[in-house]
This record gives structure tokens, C-alpha cells and sequence, in this order.
């Protein structure tokens, strides 16, 4: 058989995406209009559903973040495009050599999908969890739905003061009935209902004009009936003041923030802290998390102007039942990959996988497991396509091997012989289906299948 060029009419180019979130779809949008080339895409997802961090890890009461899928939906429909759910890479599968001989190239989406640790004693204590396992469990995955989440405690505190963090707080402290219309996990409703907690306190190791949440996530939790916010007023004014007047985007996130506890409620059931300038030491407790060590701190500046939070040896010791770690996500490692285990990432040259070796150009990275958890869901679309960009130099690099070398039936032999139940775009509708058609029958978007083995049922045969 003669040879061809990858990415022609006669040898289309054949891709491997691997994980089926936000990164993973944007790099599918990207191949597919990139001009000139014919290629074929096989969007590889370990659970059944798809749509990761967007189904996973976005809040419940954010619907319109998720409003976003319905795009991605247009790119599964593709006839270049095919969904191959509940099909998972580094375990017996499918390895990264079966991809490597299945595919012309292979890019790795899986994003960040653990966390990072606090390093400090008690952190491993039942009533510790990490904002990745929380934001799950309330979500729905099928992985996190016999987490030991106990809300019979007054008071959860949670580590951190980003995006993630502002989530969880909010969903702890909303009235439960404003959550009875989302997609939130039925268990976590019906836990959310029986909850004792009617403290919040949101802890952050430096100051406020160093917080990493958004004014909107703020906004939102200062919207929420019921609510009565505390926090150092004096401090906040002082980086208010001390704020340059040109710059915009932080001095609203400050004018938020002071105007946070002004007015409250007349009424209020239930009480957000934001305590700046501390840091936990130690989680204290015997069979379970009972109290929480802090030690306030001051910031230090270096020439530069950049600020490090040091310890000034005041403690002091916080009850509570309930501690959420939301200092950052990080990479999970695949079989065959390298990782960057300080980092929590696969190393990498823009996006291509170094493997610190003359390896082919066929396996690439993109999204928080290319460049580490930052950003929002629209941060993946340039970075995918960067990594696309990447591809397409690479594209003479590869071999003009014969069409049937990287068929479509070659992965599709290799599941087949192994067992594996794939689980395509038309069965993944019927699960949709179903979920929607569950929800409606309670008033809610959908009622989200929460094991494997509920979503395979609803995938049909």
C-alpha cells in the first residue's frame, strides 16, 4: 500500500483526546478548524459521562457556567468526532503504548484531579477533606459518593481563599431549598437539609489585596439571605487605601470586600468569617477532627515588592468538626507518562511531552495537567489551541505509514477483545435523557446518576 501524508484526504490524521473536560473539548474544536486538515478525533473519558470539571466540579447554582456544554455537543455530533466514555487510560483499558500504536498523536487533557496537602499534623484526620473530594461529592461522581462528609458540626472552616473556596462556603451556608432546582447529587441535597453548620470561616494566610477570588464569587455570598459576613474592616480599608487607582480589577475586588458586612442581615441564622493573615498549623482531634491550631501572621515584602506570609507566634485553637483544603489542585500520574511529582503536572515543552529522551513527536498535553491549575474554564480554549498549534509543526515529523496502520477499528478491536464497555456519544444522550427526565418530575434541571453501574443502565445495551 502507498504511502501517505497524515492529515491528508487519503491518510486523515488520527488523535487520541484524553479526558473529555473543558481542555479536552476545546483541543476537539481546535483540530476540527484547523484549515486543510482531514483528521478523525477519538475523545477518550474514563466515566460514562462526559464533560468533567464542567459536570464535576462547577458549582450547582452556576448553571449558566455549564450552559457552555451545549457547544461541545455540537462537536461530539461531528462524523470526525467519536465519544468513547467509561474507557480508562494507564489501567488494562488502555495503556499509553496501545495509544501510540492506535493513533498518530495523542493529547492528554486529564486536568488536575487532586489536591495539593497542607503538610501539617492531623491533616489525614476523618472530618478533613480536600475541596477536590467535597466539590465531587456534592457533584455527583461516582468516585466521591461514599465520602465521609459530617455536617452535624456548627462550624466548618475552610483553607484558602480562591474561587474554590468561596464555592464551598456558599454551599454550605445557602438555604438548602435554593438548591432543591439544581443538578446538585440528590444524597448531598437531603445532607445539606439535616446540616447543623451555621459558621463559616474562610481562612487566609495573607492579606486581603493578596486574596485570589474573583469579585463575582464574593458578590454571591454577600447576596445570600440570611447570611451576616465578618471580617476585619480596618485591614481591608488599609489595602483599599494602599491600592494603585488605576488598577481596577483589584480595587473592586477590595470596595467588595468593605462593603461585605455593612448592612446585615436583621435576622441572621447563619454567619461567614473571613480571617485574613492566618495560617493553620496543626488539625487536632483523636478519632475525628475536633479543633484546628492557626497562627496569625504578618506579611513581609522583599525588594522586589512581593509579599510572603511569616508566622508571628500568636496561636490560637478553633473548634470545629469540618475542615475543607482548598489550597490548590494537582495532576494524578498515568502509567508510561512522565510526571512532574513538585509540580503536579506532566513535564513538558509547550505543550509537548518531555520525556527526557528522542522520543516521536506524538504525545502532547494540554490544560491544568499541561500548565497547573489556574484560570477558568475559557483559560483552557488558547491553551489548547497552542497545544494544537504544536501538533500541526510536528505533523512532518510523523510517518507516512499506510492508512491502516492507525484505522478507527484498530482501538475499537483492542476494547472490544479486553471487555470494555464503551459507552458512546448516543448511549451517553440516553443517560442525559434520562437524567433530565428524572429531574423534571421534582422541578429540576436533572437529577444526576451517581454510580457506574446507574449510568451504564441508563446507557442501554
Amino acid at each position: 500500500m502507498a504511502a501517505a501524508t497524515p492529515g491528508t484526504s487519503t491518510r486523515p490524521l488520527r488523535v487520541a483526546v484524553i479526558g473529555a473536560g473543558p481542555a479536552g473539548f476545546y483541543t476537539v474544536e481546535a483540530l476540527l478548524k484547523r484549515p486543510g486538515l482531514v483528521v478523525e478525533v477519538d475523545l477518550i473519558e474514563k466515566l460514562p459521562a462526559p464533560y468533567g470539571l464542567l459536570r464535576y466540579g462547577v458549582a450547582p447554582d452556576h448553571p449558566k457556567i455549564k450552559a457552555v456544554s451545549a457547544a461541545w455537543d455540537r462537536l461530539c455530533e461531528d462524523p470526525r468526532v467519536r465519544y468513547l466514555g467509561n474507557v480508562r487510560v494507564g489501567t488494562d483499558d488502555l495503556s499509553v503504548t496501545d495509544l501510540e500504536l492506535c493513533y498518530d498523536q495523542v493529547v492528554f487533557a486529564t486536568g488536575c484531579e487532586s489536591d495539593r496537602r497542607l503538610g501539617i499534623a492531623g491533616e489525614d484526620l476523618p472530618g478533613s477533606l480536600s475541596a477536590t473530594e467535597f466539590v465531587a461529592w456534592y457533584n455527583g461522581h461516582p468516585e466521591f459518593t461514599s465520602l465521609d462528609v459530617d455536617l452535624d458540626v456548627e462550624r466548618a472552616v475552610v483553607i484558602g481563599i480562591g474561587d474554590v473556596a468561596m464555592d464551598l462556603a456558599r454551599i454550605l451556608l445557602r438555604d438548602p431549598g435554593d438548591l432543591a432546582t439544581t443538578d446538585i447529587a440528590d444524597y448531598a441535597l437531603e445532607a445539606l437539609r439535616h446540616s447543623r453548620i451555621r459558621e463559616v470561616v474562610i481562612l487566609a494566610r495573607r492579606g486581603p489585596a493578596e486574596s485570589a477570588f474573583a469579585a463575582k464569587e464574593l458578590e454571591d455570598i454577600g447576596e445570600l439571605p440570611g447570611v451576616a459576613v465578618r471580617l476585619d474592616r480596618e485591614l481591608v480599608g488599609r489595602d483599599l487605601d494602599a491600592t494603585d487607582p488605576h488598577s481596577t480589577h483589584d480595587r473592586h475586588k477590595l470596595e467588595v470586600l468593605s462593603s461585605l458586612g455593612a448592612n446585615p442581615p436583621l435576622a441572621a441564622t447563619r454567619h461567614l468569617e473571613l480571617r485574613f493573615l492566618h495560617s493553620p498549623v496543626q488539625l487536632c482531634g483523636d478519632e475525628r477532627v475536633r479543633s484546628l491550631r492557626i497562627e496569625k501572621n504578618m506579611l513581609v515584602r522583599d525588594e522586589a515588592g512581593r509579599s510572603a506570609a511569616t508566622g508571628t507566634g500568636v496561636f490560637e485553637e478553633m473548634e470545629t468538626g469540618l475542615v475543607l483544603r482548598a489550597v490548590g489542585y494537582r495532576g494524578v500520574p498515568i502509567a508510561e507518562l512522565p510526571f512532574d511529582e513538585r509540580a503536579g503536572i506532566v513535564p513538558n515543552l509547550d505543550g509537548r511531552v518531555h520525556r527526557g529522551y528522542d522520543a516521536p513527536a506524538k504525545l502532547y498535553v494540554a490544560g491544568w495537567i499541561k500548565r497547573g491549575a489556574t484560570g477558568v474554564v475559557g483559560t483552557n480554549k488558547a491553551d489548547a489551541a497552542a497545544t494544537v498549534a504544536r501538533m500541526i509543526e510536528d505533523l512532518p515529523l510523523l510517518p507516512a505509514s499506510p492508512s491502516g496502520d492507525v484505522a478507527r477499528t484498530a482501538v475499537d478491536a483492542l476494547l472490544a477483545a479486553r471487555g470494555v464497555r464503551v459507552v458512546g456519544w448516543p448511549q451517553w444522550k440516553l443517560i442525559d435523557r434520562r437524567e433530565r427526565d428524572l429531574g423534571a418530575t421534582s422541578g429540576r434541571i436533572r437529577r444526576k446518576l451517581t454510580t457506574i453501574d446507574e449510568l451504564l443502565a441508563a446507557a442501554g445495551a
